[in-house]
């Protein structure tokens, strides 16, 4: 739960209470800097006060006024904001190196085994090696495709559970969550551990589910101590406590896992083959050509990086897409009509022929544009001092990408705040970090390692979420009056979860498992 917004008032007077008494010691002068723009800063606490429950949407209606590029101080920290495809470019690709490393916050300590993950690592030796292993083999195109049968049949999984539920409300992200969570567990963890009819299951479904929304929140929520860190200590907000409690039911399931994981390694001996990706860190845990040893902890980052990254983002985006979906009923009829004419009524849509669904890969892109799961990126941190377009950019800086204000661009949009999967149509943009417009995994060398998984993912399940069944609001609900509101963390989900009525639309014999 949200700390109250009394206690966060509470925190920023008391830090400026202590501040007033103590006196800055001046040291030698410095060269003027051409800083960007931005509004004045308050003693101690910044510009925090002008933040708001929705930091995307604060820092969007600031850079109307402040321009594409500007400066802010949260506490004692500086903080530059791109907002225009020019300033993404300039950060992501022109400068990339130069901002390729990550802050030091609470978050990465407490909930990634101090910064051994390859969200919060910093940039160096230990980073590259981690994303080298992350392309090379956890991702690569190879053991994506010879995992396709899991995703396969927990995606028939959950078409099975959906019509069962037909003429009944549901609640759909419900349904995605799992999807997601069992496609991810078995690929990763070789089961699903979550599964309640599942020997030594060792956290509940429901449990497993509030650990991970637990994990996007406290990893996206601005924690004062992070940026005033000497009233960190106080933990004010909560938030800390909150980091330290969830890392210790983490560690106790990851433990677990791992103990599983060497059981059969050692059983097996000479005969043993990785048969998901613990296995292969593990092995790489043991491999000695490896520049920097891979520790236990850093296997247990690295699997609570994969688990939480693949189950988020592709339940998000297909919940946004589908609300999008209902508030529009004449986008639902394109876009059947493009399944039926495509794939037919008479079989389910596979992951390669997705590519030969225009209309359904542009609402994809519509709501990654409308709704990117993560809003301003995952912050980065100014290596050396540097210069953008005129501005001096000092070694320290916080560096945020705000992919939310360049989803609403007029100057590149059309209607920006419409939802218009159209103007995909015909057009060379992908979101693979190619086009500054559309950066829903980032790009450069922090883009996330595992875009591809997660985009296989959200593009089949909504083309037969679309393709399967007939859907609706529940009775008394009109789609002007559909509840679009988003809670922020470092994903953006609804704030209210979407229920919806359903109906098949196919030959009854397909929906069997």
């Amino acid at each position: 739960m949200e700390a109250s917004p009394w206690m966060t008032y509470l925190a920023i007077i008391l830090a400026t209470i202590v501040a007033i008494t103590i006196k800055s010691i001046s040291g030698k002068p410095r060269r003027k800097l051409n800083l960007p723009p931005g509004p004045k800063p308050w003693p101690v606490i910044g510009n925090l006060n002008l933040i708001g429950k929705l930091p995307h949407r604060s820092l969007h209606e600031l850079s109307q006024k402040y321009g594409p590029l500007m400066q802010l101080k949260f506490g004692s920290c500086p903080v530059v904001v791109g907002s225009s495809v020019e300033m993404a470019k300039a950060v992501l690709k022109t400068q990339d190196v130069t901002f390729a490393s990550r802050p030091k916050t609470a978050a990465g300590k407490y909930t990634t085994y101090n910064y051994s993950d390859i969200t919060w690592s910093p940039y160096g030796p230990y980073w590259r090696q981690a994303r080298k292993m992350c392309l090379m083999e956890l991702f690569s195109t190879k053991r994506l495709d010879s995992l396709e049968y899991i995703r396969k049949e927990e995606l028939n999984y959950l078409l099975h559970g959906l019509y069962k539920s037909s003429g009944t409300c549901v609640t759909l992200k419900d349904h995605l969550s799992t999807l997601s969570l069992n496609v991810i567990s078995r690929m990763v963890l070789g089961k699903k551990y979550s599964d309640a009819e599942s020997e030594n299951s060792i956290v509940s479904p429901d449990e497993f589910k509030k650990m991970l929304d637990e994990l996007f929140l406290l990893s996206g929520v601005l924690n004062i101590g992070d940026s005033i860190p000497w009233i960190d200590f106080l933990d004010l907000q909560g938030y800390i406590k909150r980091m330290k409690k969830l890392s210790k039911k983490f560690d106790r399931f990851l433990e677990h896992v791992l103990d599983e994981h060497n059981e059969r390694m050692v059983a097996e001996g000479e005969e043993f083959v990785a048969k998901d990706m613990v296995d292969v860190l593990l092995q790489l845990a043991g491999d000695p050509s490896l520049e920097i040893k891979l520790s236990r902890d850093g296997v247990k980052a690295f699997t609570q990086d994969l688990i939480a990254g693949g189950t988020e983002s592709s339940a998000v985006t297909v919940e946004w897409a589908m609300s999008e979906l209902l508030k529009r009923p004449e986008i639902f009829e394109k876009a059947t009509e493009e399944l039926d004419r495509v794939i037919g009524k008479n079989r389910w849509v596979e992951e390669k022929e997705v590519q030969q669904l225009p209309y359904i890969n542009a609402i994809v892109k519509e709501t990654m544009r409308m709704h990117p799961v993560a809003p301003m990126l995952v912050p980065r941190f100014s290596r050396e001092d540097c210069n953008i377009n005129g501005y001096d950019i000092p070694e320290g800086t916080r560096v945020l990408v705000n992919v939310w204000t360049i989803g609403r661009d007029p100057t590149i949009w059309d209607s920006p705040d419409e939802f218009r999967p159209e103007r995909f149509i015909g057009k060379d943009i992908d979101v693979k970090g190619n086009h500054f417009e559309l950066l829903p995994f980032g790009a450069g060398r922090r883009m996330c390692p595992g875009y591809s998984l997660g985009l296989k993912v959200i593009q089949v399940s909504l083309a037969n979420l679309l393709h399967g069944f007939s859907w609706r609001l529940p009775d008394g609900l009109k789609p002007e009056d559909l509840d679009m509101e988003e809670i922020f963390g470092l994903s953006t989900p609804r704030k209210v979860p979407l229920e919806t009525v359903l109906s098949s639309r196919l030959p009854s014999h397909l929906y069997n498992v």
